[in-house]
């Protein structure tokens, strides 16, 4: 998967549409080689001169693509192992998970000489299936020898937090994020408070397949841990604790005077946003925040911000901030109930800290789903940008690599790295206010500069999402709505990366085009029967 482009010309976008981004290398492959056919069939012998830096540019980011290919496991997916509670995610995966990773870290520290047990900590969401596989991991990695730390119900940033600034040897998240109560999943975190290792997640996925080789030889299965050195249960809810304190400890202002909604998802942030925006002087007015394991994300959070949105202009309030299950993302609502996406985040605090004189590299860091709008407005005010593979984990990857200072998702996960080392959607709520505060402006003044492209995006729910976007005929549509588009716009195909859907999104300065070309393409998708 094309991991990131950098890109300083809205023009240039254009060499994304018509093209699948996929997992597969011969796919990258021809559409470098489209990209050259098409440059050099629509030009003339002085237009490829002129055009010779870009071609060039072109060949560096194919030489990129063909290096930072992801292949998607069998298990683990972008954003960790997530199924069905009890159908294609187990009891007995998470309890096999816990197994391996207690003991390869066990195993890594006796190799290293040191006496010490590993040391793991494990926080959940409010699913009620979350303390099912809390309990399995607890046991899987006990009875390889490690002690688990339990953080309880907490958001995954504060997992990564955690695992960083406590030295801990990895750390686990109970979690499905946004999807519905009835799925969850297990996200692994390295020492560094960053998303999982490659080299690790193989390890995990061949030990659950029973084709485990690791230093130096096959392990048909790892051996228990006995006697003393069975591992332990700890309660470690003050780590948690230390996380809000270290919130709390980023209010450069005072929010005093200022009416806050926060919509909670029925989910980890539930009882840290309210304590967090109170502390630091906010007169706050939280909905979703009563948990009760079946309700969370159900009609509530950053995936139905209508509700904040009414809530915000009923209440009369100054902002509203939406977050998902774990609080990794984080959308807004200003005072005139208008949605802030993370485009619109990337944009206020990109300009905030250009301003600033702060920005580093002068680059903000995307994805391949910004708004087309968004490289305009900061073309307007001189700021670069790179363009990622979607996923947090490629943004965080860009930005460690190159120094940069903040970059996200347009669903609103966001990443200042001098905070933190993945999307926080509490610290984004907190760094927005910073700027509200600082600039003594509302949000939708903060925003207004950016203009939004019409978009329209539908996810189309697929037997097999390899084959729905390799169709000869699927293909053949989505290269003519690009054609259609030129430079106006652009189409992106892409499947998800943790569920059976392929996303069709259409980017024009008309909506009634968008949706007519998003129809187009889906309903060849269904009428070559890929539609599950």
């Amino acid at each position: 998967m094309l991991s990131y482009i950098k890109r300083t010309d809205p023009r240039e976008l254009s060499l994304f549409s018509g093209n699948f981004l996929s997992n597969a290398a011969d796919r990258q492959s021809i559409n470098f080689v489209n990209y050259l056919l098409n440059s050099l069939t629509a030009s003339g012998l002085s237009a490829i001169i002129l055009n010779a830096i870009s071609i060039l540019q072109a060949y560096r980011l194919f030489i990129i693509m063909i290096r930072r290919i992801n292949i998607v496991g069998k298990y683990f997916g972008t954003d960790g192992f997530r199924g069905t509670a009890n159908e294609n995610l187990t009891a007995d995966h998470a309890y096999r998970v816990g197994r391996f990773l207690g003991w390869y870290y066990s195993e890594l520290k006796k190799r290293s000489g040191e006496a010490d047990p590993a040391r793991i900590v494990i926080g959940k969401d409010t699913r009620r299936s979350s303390y099912m596989f809390e309990y399995s991991l607890v046991g899987g990695l006990t009875a390889s020898g490690a002690d688990a730390y339990l953080l309880h119900v907490t958001t995954t940033p504060s997992v990564a937090y955690i695992s960083r600034v406590d030295s801990f040897d990895c750390g686990i998240m109970i979690s499905a994020s946004h999807n519905p109560y009835y799925d969850n999943g297990i996200k692994l975190i390295n020492g560094q408070g960053e998303k999982m290792e490659d080299s690790v997640i193989d390890l995990v996925e061949a030990y659950l397949d029973g084709k485990l080789s690791v230093f130096g030889q096959d392990w048909p299965e790892i051996p228990f841990a006995h006697g003393e050195e069975i591992g332990k249960s700890i309660d470690y809810v003050a780590g948690r604790n230390r996380y809000l304190g270290y919130l709390i400890s980023l209010g450069m202002y005072s929010f005093r005077g200022m009416k806050i909604g926060l919509d909670c998802a029925n989910g980890a942030a539930w009882n840290i946003a309210r304590s967090v925006f109170e502390a630091l002087g906010a007169e706050t007015y939280v909905i979703n925040a009563e948990p009760n394991g079946i309700n969370i994300n159900n009609n509530a959070g950053s995936t139905h911000i209508e509700n904040l949105q009414k809530f915000v202009v009923e209440k009369g309030l100054d902002a509203g901030f939406a977050y998902d299950g774990d609080a990794d993302r984080c959308l807004c609502v200003d005072e005139l109930g208008n949605v802030i996406t993370g485009d619109h985040i990337l944009y206020i605090y990109g300009r905030y800290m250009k301003e600033r004189g702060k920005l580093i590299n002068n680059t903000v860091v995307t994805t391949v789903m910004s708004n087309f709008g968004l490289y305009r407005a900061f073309d307007e005010i001189g700021i670069d940008y790179a363009k990622t593979a979607v996923g947090d984990k490629y943004v965080y990857e860009y930005m460690k690599e190159h120094g940069c200072c903040i970059g996200g998702e347009q669903s609103g996960h966001i990443i200042f790295s001098k905070y933190a080392s993945t999307g926080d959607g509490i610290l984004t709520s907190l760094k927005i206010m910073q700027v509200i505060m600082s600039r003594e402006k509302k949000l939708s003044e903060l925003a207004a500069p950016f203009v939004v492209y019409p978009q329209v995006l539908e996810n189309v729910r697929v037997k097999d999402k390899t084959a729905a976007q390799s169709d000869p005929d699927v293909r053949a549509e989505v290269d003519k709505v690009a054609a259609e588009l030129g430079d106006s716009g652009r189409i992106l195909v892409r499947e998800s990366g943790t569920e059976p859907l392929v996303r069709v999104m259409v980017e024009a300065e008309d909506e009634a085009v968008c949706r007519s070309l998003v129809d187009r393409v889906i309903s060849v998708i269904k009428a070559k029967g890929h539609t599950a």
